[in-house]
């Protein structure tokens, strides 16, 4: 079965030298995905590209808790998302991630996931998820987020011509 993998870093982490350490250990550069958010300054409240949504939706599509905590951890922040072909190489991926500083987002914990692979805890299978990549959804270099504030009138004139 093929799984993704996915994690999330802050901005000040060097991308470049995760690449190489996973590429050193064995990962293919196709299967590897470094993601940058854009995020517009000074405000709280924010709506991913079409492109993000897809992703997270699709990744994320039985588990609308781990659904909502990347969302929310990754505005701001890089991903770095590795395909793998096995269960195997996905925890070897997740150990090269952890060890190059990505941050730990957890759902809460629960008595009874049946999605967790035997001999794992749900700690260590936290960002591995049971799904190979897919062309359609993935997650592109750069995400964008705009604000869902809206400024002024829907008009950007008002009846006297001034801008809002």
């Amino acid at each position: 079965m093929a799984y993704t993998v996915v994690s999330v870093f802050p901005v000040t982490i060097d991308t470049e030298e995760i690449e190489r350490d996973l590429k050193e250990n064995g990962f293919d550069e196709a299967n590897i995905i470094v993601s940058k958010s854009n995020v517009e300054t000074g405000l709280n409240d924010y709506q991913e590209d079409e492109q993000t949504k897809g992703f997270f939706d699709y990744v994320f599509a039985h588990d609308a808790e781990m659904l909502e905590a990347y969302r929310k951890h990754s505005i701001g922040r890089n991903n770095v998302v590795v395909y793998t072909d096995d269960l195997e190489q996905a925890i070897s991926a997740k150990s090269i991630l952890n060890r190059n500083g990505a941050l730990q987002v957890y759902r809460k914990q629960s008595e009874n996931r049946k999605d967790i692979p035997d001999g794992m805890t749900e700690e260590e299978y936290n960002g591995i998820i049971a799904k190979a990549r897919h062309n359609i959804y993935f997650l592109g270099s750069e995400r964008v987020y705009h604000s869902n504030i809206i400024k002024g009138m829907d008009d950007p004139m008002d009846d006297l011509g001034s801008k809002d």
